[in-house]
C-alpha cells in the first residue's frame, strides 16, 4: 500500500516523518528501496538532530547511496508539497559552476573524445564494478530482524550513553533500528533495540560476545539477550 507524506521540509512534516520512522528502519520495507530514495530526494538538506529517527534513517540512506546504491523496488510512496526529484538526480553529483561548463563547451575542439582512459578513470570503473558485484552478492543473502534486550549494571548507569555505545558498533550487514527503555524494577531500566542483519555477514552471538559485552562498551552494558529473531521474507 502506497504511503503519502506532506511537505517533509517543514517542521510539521518532519515531525510526522520522525514519528513514522520511530518503529521502522526503512520507509516501506525491511530493506532500503526506491521509496527511501523518493523521500530522501524530497528533503532539501540533512534533517536536524532534533528529529532523531529521521536523522538516523537519512544518514543510513546517504551512506548506502555513496557505497553500493539502493535496488529494492518498494511499495510506492508519494511526497506532496516538495519538488519531485528523480533517482538519477540523487545518484549524479551536482554539476559545477555553469560559467565553467560554458567555457568547456567553447573548448570542445580541444577535447579528445576517443582518448585513452586515465589511471583514475580505470580505477573508478573497477571500483564501480566491484560495488555492483558486491551488491549482487548481498541480494542472495538472507536477512533477519532481531529484538535485543540490553541490560545495564545498575540504576546509576547512564542509559543515554549506553545506547550511544551500542549504536557505535558498526559492521557490514548490520543496521540498527528503533529503540525504547523498559522498566525492570528497583529503578532500573533496560534498553530494548531493534536491528536487522544480513545473515551471511553478521552473527548475533558474535555481535554480543565480541562487540557489545567487551571493553569499552561493557562499562555500561552488563549483558544482552535475544528477545525475538525472525527471518525476513524476500
Amino acid at each position: 500500500m502506497a504511503v503519502t507524506f506532506y511537505d517533509v521540509n517543514s517542521p510539521a512534516g518532519l515531525k510526522k516523518l520522525d514519528d513514522y520512522l520511530l518503529t521502522r528502519s526503512y520507509i516501506t520495507s525491511y530493506q532500503a528501496s526506491k521509496d527511501d530514495i523518493t523521500v530522501y530526494g524530497a528533503l532539501s538538506k540533512a534533517p536536524s538532530a532534533e528529529y532523531v529517527n529521521v536523522s538516523r534513517w537519512y544518514n543510513h540512506i546517504d551512506a548506502l547511496l555513496r557505497i553500493s546504491g539502493v535496488s529494492g523496488e518498494g511499495c510506492g510512496v508519494t511526497v506532496e508539497g516538495s519538488a519531485p526529484i528523480t533517482e538519477e538526480a540523487i545518484a549524479t553529483p551536482p554539476i559545477g559552476d555553469t560559467k565553467a561548463a560554458a567555457a568547456e563547451d567553447d573548448d570542445d575542439d580541444d577535447v579528445d573524445l576517443f582518448g585513452e582512459e586515465t589511471e583514475e578513470e580505470k580505477k573508478a570503473a573497477e571500483e564501480r564494478a566491484a560495488a555492483v558485484k558486491k551488491s549482487a552478492k548481498k541480494k542472495d543473502s538472507g536477512k533477519s530482524s532481531v529484538l535485543l534486550d540490553v541490560k545495564p549494571w545498575d540504576d546509576e548507569t547512564d542509559m543515554k550513553k549506553l545506547e550511544e555505545a551500542v549504536r557505535s558498533v558498526e559492521m557490514e550487514g548490520l543496521f540498527w533500528g528503533a529503540s525504547k527503555l523498559v522498566a525492570v524494577g528497583y529503578g532500573i531500566k533496560k534498553l530494548q533495540i531493534m536491528l536487522s542483519i544480513v545473515d551471511d555477514l553478521v552473527s548475533v552471538d558474535d555481535l554480543i560476545e565480541e562487540r557489545l559485552t567487551v571493553e569499552p562498551i561493557n562499562e555500561y552494558v552488563q549483558s544482552c539477550d535475544i528477545v525475538a529473531f525472525n527471518k525476513i521474507c524476500k
